[in-house]
């Protein structure tokens, strides 16, 4: 009963559409603009980088503290249950009929707080596919990729990661889901690049 308390507050935390919410504010429906995504990269490229980082920063947030809220009032593998009910609450959010984000600002939260190391190497990923191709999003999907190899390749000696990755391919399955009209443009080469 708790354990389903706790994956139902996660995926209302997850749900709540800060990019929405912060476009609102200022007079302007971010689903009516650019991509109609409500995520970070969309708030950013019509609404500035600061708009887009404050998004990123808050829906990080909200799979930081889905993941504390499991591991704090359950302990052992509830914060996967928590965390994944954060992402799918951001990807279908009960607050805007189930049509939201992309879960990559989610999804960062989300595995920095379950493993940094790892984090940041999947964040390198992106980085670098960013910074050569200038896609977000086809940074993004080999960020996601990225994860569950990294998750394998530095698990912890006499540690079975067996469930985390799992975890891992899940949160990377939901993540190319999501970005399969992102894939679509990017084999028709009509995917819009940073600074265009």
């Amino acid at each position: 009963m708790k354990v389903a308390l706790l994956v139902v507050i996660s995926y209302l935390i997850g749900s709540i559409p800060f990019g929405f919410l912060l476009a609102r504010l200022r007079g302007v429906d971010i689903r009516k603009q650019g991509s109609g995504n409500i995520g970070a990269t969309n708030v950013w490229r019509n609404m500035g980088l600061l708009s887009g980082l404050l998004v990123l920063v808050l829906d990080a947030l909200k799979g930081v503290f889905c993941v504390w809220l499991g591991c704090y009032f359950a302990g052992g593998d509830v914060q996967l249950f928590t965390a994944l009910a954060a992402l799918a609450g951001h990807s279908w959010p009960v607050f805007l009929r189930f049509k939201g984000g992309k879960i990559i600002a989610t999804a960062l939260g989300v595995f920095l707080a379950l493993d940094p190391l790892v984090t940041g190497l999947a964040a390198l990923v992106w980085l670098v596919v960013v910074a050569l191709f200038r896609f977000v999003s086809l940074g993004s999907i080999l960020a996601m990729i990225s994860l569950p190899v990294f998750m394998l390749v530095f698990s912890r000696p006499g540690e079975s990661p067996g469930e985390i990755v799992m975890f891992s391919v899940i949160a990377a399955g939901i993540a190319i889901f999501k970005h399969l009209p992102n894939i679509k443009r990017l084999l028709s080469g009509t995917e819009t690049k940073i600074g265009r």
